[in-house]
This record gives C-alpha cells, structure tokens and sequence, in this order.
C-alpha cells in the first residue's frame, strides 16, 4: 500500500510525464501515447510509468521504443521540474489492464448483440 509521500510523487510523476510527452517530445513514435498510472517504490527511487498507445502492435513496440530512447531525456527534465532530493529512475510499461477491459468491453458487446439478434428473430415468428 502507498504511503502519502508515494502517492504524491507518482502524481506528480505522472502529470509531468503526461506533459512532456503532448508539449516537448518531437518523436512521432511518441505522438499516440498516453500516461495511465505511475507506481513508486517505497524508497522513491524506481518510478514504473504505465502507458497506452493508439495503434497496431508494430507502433506500441515503437512507442515503447521511443519511451526507453527518451528516458534520460524525461528523467532530466522531471529534475529540473520536481522539487525531489532524487529522481527515480523510469521503467515503462504496457498497461495491460487497458487493453483487457476494451476486450471485455468487446465481448460483452458482441454477446448483447447476440442477444438482441435471438430477441429479434423471436418476436418475428
């Protein structure tokens, strides 16, 4: 469980990540990514930054590319912006959950349309 100190420094991880990526990153790899958390270490020096990217499998895999190309560049930044004794190092990830509850939410739509399609030819007869 996050103390209050963690859950503070991963916001503001988060808004600055999420910032740098829309106002200073030049990379189009990047252009299609977004920040969907940020979990901390208990000792503030790992920060994981979970991430979504719009497209095709070839342009996460270059999005997250483009992340790890970019680290040291968003870490420096993150110092000059955040008032924090040390910087944690980044590690950027895939949200998986994201991407699970679209396919839930595909599943549950096909299985209503299903549904309706049964309901429909019944009261067709």
């Amino acid at each position: 469980m996050a103390n209050r100190r963690q859950r503070r420094v991963s916001d503001l991880i988060h808004h600055e990540v999420s910032d740098l990526l829309s106002r200073k990153m030049k990379d189009p790899r990047l252009e299609h990514v977004t920040v969907t958390g940020v979990e901390i270490t208990a000792d503030l020096k790992l920060a994981r930054v979970y991430v979504t990217v719009l497209g095709e499998a070839e342009e996460t895999k270059a999005a997250l590319d483009g992340l790890e190309h970019a680290r040291g560049f968003i870490r420096r930044e993150l110092a000059h912006a955040l008032d924090l004794r040390f910087v944690p190092d980044l590690e950027f990830r895939l949200d998986e959950a994201f991407y699970r509850g679209v396919r839930i939410d595909a599943l549950l739509g096909g299985l209503k349309n299903e549904q309706n399609d049964q309901t429909g030819e019944e009261t067709h007869r």
